[in-house]
């Protein structure tokens, strides 16, 4: 029987899996880190061998050249990649495995179906992460928002994986009452504080906190809050080193 990916889709994979496509960077990270031969193309924003061709970008797959590629697998997210590109992979008969991740719980359970349908290396990473995400939230309360763009402004809402991190953080993201990514106008935002990480949007000390005038910022990594994979391990000492200034 077919193993299934996050959306119940089932993705049609050889006994052992030996090329892999990836167009989602956390998601090439962890493959790296778990078997690294086993990638043959990524996205230009994915952290990978110089050697692993890359193929555009997460909304721009170079599609043509991924078929060519002749993938056992490629894998993708809802959230960051276009559901019509995986749609016309499927049709040229390239298993797509799509991730769905919006809790840190729902993220480790993910990986590890995944990284076990593409490699029999049992990742120790994965072991750790799992370990270090256990711990019960602390009783926190801070209340903080974390915009994700400008120009409009958006924010993180509610049903996001960031969120969820946020909530095991012992925090309370004040715009967990809203849209998934709400525009919100900065002057609306109340807030202990505000975290600014550095992607989607580069936000800097000299871009962003000049919004939030008496609301203490603070610059953050982004893939602390949104990146699942190794990048979990160390973003909960960081994070919570940051709400605790």
């Amino acid at each position: 029987m077919n193993p299934v990916d996050d959306l119940g889709h089932p993705v049609p994979l050889p006994d052992r899996v030996r090329r892999v496509v990836s167009l989602v960077p956390s998601l090439t990270e962890a493959l790296a880190a778990t078997d690294p031969g086993i990638l043959v193309g990524v996205t230009v924003w994915c952290p990978a061998d110089p050697a692993v061709e890359r193929l555009r970008g997460t909304k721009n797959p170079h599609l043509r050249r991924v078929i060519e590629l002749a993938p056992d697998l490629v894998v993708a997210n809802k959230e960051e990649n276009r559901e019509r590109h995986v749609r016309e992979l499927r049709a040229a008969g390239v298993p797509v495995w799509v991730t769905d991740m919006r809790t840190v719980p729902g993220a480790l359970a993910s990986l590890r179906r995944l990284l076990s349908a593409c490699s029999p290396t049992d990742p120790g990473w994965l072991a750790e992460a799992e370990r270090i995400w256990a711990a019960p939230a602390p009783a926190i309360g801070l209340r903080v928002a974390v915009p994700i763009w400008r120009d409009p402004w958006m924010f993180v809402g509610a049903d996001t994986y960031a969120d969820d991190v946020l909530t095991r953080l012992g925090a309370i993201n004040v715009c967990a009452d809203r849209a998934r990514y709400p525009r919100v106008p900065p002057e609306e935002i109340d807030a202990d504080l505000v975290l600014l990480p550095d992607e989607p949007y580069r936000f800097g000390p000299d871009d962003g906190p000049e919004a939030f005038p008496g609301t203490p910022s603070i610059c953050i990594e982004g893939r602390d809050l949104t990146w699942y994979g190794p990048a979990m391990i160390a973003a909960r000492e960081r994070l919570t080193a940051a709400l605790a200034r």
